[in-house]
């Protein structure tokens, strides 16, 4: 009765540690901010690339 009860202590203790879940909220928050970053750089890259052809056609325009 007394490893009964000493078995059942330790798997209470076991259950009650949480270290593992900081791990598991850290890997969440970086899932969230790459998420985040890559639909943004949707939109960077695309504003990017019609500045760079506003330009490209501004300098056509006044070499020719």
């Amino acid at each position: 009765m007394k490893t009964l009860v000493l078995k059942f202590y330790v798997k209470m203790q076991i259950l009650r540690h949480d270290q593992g879940q900081d791990l598991i909220e850290y890997a969440l928050t970086a899932a969230l901010i790459a998420l985040a970053a890559t639909a943004g750089m949707g939109t960077i890259a695309s504003a990017i690339s019609s500045a760079f052809t506003a330009v490209g056609t501004k300098l056509t325009t006044y070499t020719s």
